[in-house]
């Protein structure tokens, strides 16, 4: 929860510089900021922020998901994973409205528990990302964005021992939410 206040605490004045340059001249650069619904309904946290120019969005995001227990295997539990990642959407509508595409790679750091905590593995790893989405605003610089993407394994642990057990990261990641953002 630190994180996110400090993410907060930096992107205020990015803020302010958006929202005064949009009033005293035209700029073709813009920014925003968003928060997904996933992590937070799983017991974490999601914050993006990103700038845009012309067609293409450039994000960072930092989040912490929890993986729902239906789908892990019985014999582990507490799947917390720690993403850090760097995106480029594509917009094909001006304004950064309707229909995108993005791509970008991402760090994930993970921890697991046996189902009885008796033990505890950790696993780190490298994927890429490809998803899109549909982005709605509904009122003046606020907006809805259901999306959906996969993430593909590139790089690091193909396992954790969790004691005497191994427990294996999936492959391919499949995902989809819902986000609420603002565009400054």
């Amino acid at each position: 929860m630190k994180r996110l206040f400090y993410c907060m605490i930096l992107l205020l004045p990015l803020s302010v510089y958006c929202q005064r340059s949009q009033t005293t001249a035209p700029s073709v650069f813009t920014g925003g900021m968003e928060v997904d619904a996933l992590p937070f309904i799983t017991g974490g946290y999601y914050l993006s922020v990103w700038g845009g120019y012309r067609h293409f969005r450039y994000r960072v995001v930092l989040t912490e998901v929890k993986t729902p227990s239906f789908l892990i295997s019985k014999e582990f539990s507490d799947n917390r994973v720690e993403v850090y990642a760097l995106i480029t959407d594509y917009f094909f509508q001006p304004g950064f409205r309707g229909f995108w595409i993005g791509t970008g790679l991402e760090w994930w750091k993970g921890e697991i528990f046996a189902r009885d905590k008796s033990a505890k593995g950790e696993y780190s790893n490298y994927l890429y990302t490809l998803g899109g989405g549909y982005v709605w605003k509904f009122y003046r610089n606020f907006y809805l964005n259901p999306w959906a993407g996969a993430h593909l394994r590139v790089g690091g642990d193909t396992k954790a021992d969790v004691g005497i057990r191994q427990f294996h990261p999936a492959l391919v990641t499949p995902e989809m939410s819902l986000k609420l953002g603002w565009h400054f």
